[in-house]
């Protein structure tokens, strides 16, 4: 189980002055490999611990890992959500565009990966890994990626409540929040949330694509029986909910006035005893999933609009790629859903600050423009203007170059 490690990338001085000697050099083909067929580590996504003493034109150490350099790419992402020199809504703008990243490139791209590794291809790429060993690699960085993600996250709501943006816990509450929790809950989510108790009866859900889940688990007190329970989050429904302004308070002049959130799954742990009652309540967490998603199109396929339909469709249901899991949901709960989902205990993440940062930008808001970007109007085009406005005129007198999104 994959809890973030503490660095992505390997440390160069952990190669002692012996090590040297265990490893065989293909110096024609330009990179170094362990004995008994261990991890290649030189690639210039990653460091080298051996420098080749010959480079040529095909050697792998010419070449950089498509799937480490796109993390790499994601991590420049991440680093504007921590420069300070952005608007703090932008920043976490910022980290919401790197989670989304995130998601996309694991039920693509390492989804891709992990279905060769499935089907036994061994075949190096360019750059001189395996399927395999991308893949053990691209979990790695990904580990610290979300390791920073989660620091991030910490310390970008330590600057929002500073700025009057507050995402609470319900221990934060006073009870005129408390109560207009309780009007919401009965009026919007207890109609919309379901529980879902597993037992032989019941067996396990589908949970779809990026399909948002509270597990709970619970105890009969009559007979002490253990049972496991699901709320499916409806894909409608926000994760974080706005609280009013509380009362007596209102903006001023010299201060906006408080803007306040609370997290669904939050929110949800209150009312456990509401929507599973005549149960005791020993532990909870959220959970996520995301699928393959990779599409395999044929280029002569005879229906091209009934192929992709059939794929899209195809690509809710397919296999788990990557579990995430809330870090405070009990151990017994966590090997219950892997099992369940039959994933490998190498595609559970523990999630030690917020599960799927895709969802943060539901707490940007308008209202506080200090905290944005200057809107950007685009430049319209001289030539466009000339022709009255019409910009098929202007194409047909003759040929422009267009520069989206400045004009």
């Amino acid at each position: 189980m994959d809890k973030h490690e503490d660095s992505a990338l390997p440390d160069r001085e952990e190669a002692g002055a012996g090590d040297s000697d265990s490893v065989r050099r293909d110096v024609a083909r330009g990179w170094s490999l362990p004995p008994d067929g261990g991890v290649r580590e030189c690639t210039p996504a990653l460091p080298c611990r051996d420098a080749p003493r010959e480079v040529t034109a095909q050697s792998p150490c010419r070449f950089i890992n498509r799937e480490l350099s796109w993390l790499s790419f994601n991590t420049r992402v991440l680093a504007e959500a921590a420069n300070a020199c952005n608007p703090l809504l932008e920043r976490v703008r910022f980290l919401s565009i790197s989670g989304n990243n995130l998601d996309e490139f694991f039920m693509v791209r390492v989804a891709g990966l992990a279905g060769q590794v499935r089907i036994g291809i061994s075949r190096r790429s360019q750059d001189g890994l395996t399927p395999r060993e991308q893949l053990r690699e691209v979990r790695r960085y990904a580990a610290e990626l979300m390791h920073r993600q989660d620091m991030l996250w910490r310390g970008l709501k330590e600057e929002l409540a500073g700025q009057g943006i507050h995402v609470l816990r319900v221990e934060d509450l006073n009870e005129a929040d408390l109560a207009w929790l309780d009007d919401l809950f009965l009026r919007e989510i207890l109609p919309a949330v379901t529980p879902i108790a597993i037992d032989p009866a019941h067996p396990f859900p589908f949970i779809p694509n990026r399909g948002f889940v509270v597990a709970v688990q619970l105890r009969r007190p009559g007979d002490g029986q253990l049972m496991n329970a699901l709320l499916p989050i409806p894909p409608h429904m926000r994760r974080f909910i706005r609280l009013p302004l509380p009362c007596g308070e209102q903006a001023r002049a010299e201060q906006p006035a408080p803007i306040r959130f609370i997290a669904l799954e939050d929110l949800l742990a209150r009312y456990i005893t509401r929507l599973m009652p005549r149960h005791e309540l020993l532990g909870l967490g959220a959970f996520r999933v995301l699928r393959d998603s990779d599409l395999e199109i044929e280029e002569e396929a005879e229906d091209l609009v009934r192929l992709f339909e059939t794929a899209i469709k195809r690509r809710r249901r397919g296999r788990v790629i990557r579990l995430e899991v809330d870090a405070r949901t009990p151990e017994s709960l966590r090997h219950f859903l892997a099992g369940q989902l039959e994933v490998e205990e190498a595609d559970v993440v523990l999630a030690d600050g917020l599960v799927g940062y895709a969802d943060v930008a539901q707490i940007i808001t308008e209202e506080r423009e200090e905290l944005l970007f200057p809107p950007f109007t685009p430049r319209y085009p001289e030539r466009v203007r000339e022709a009255g406005g019409d910009i098929f005129a202007a194409i047909a007198a003759k040929d422009m170059i267009i520069h989206h999104p400045y004009e």
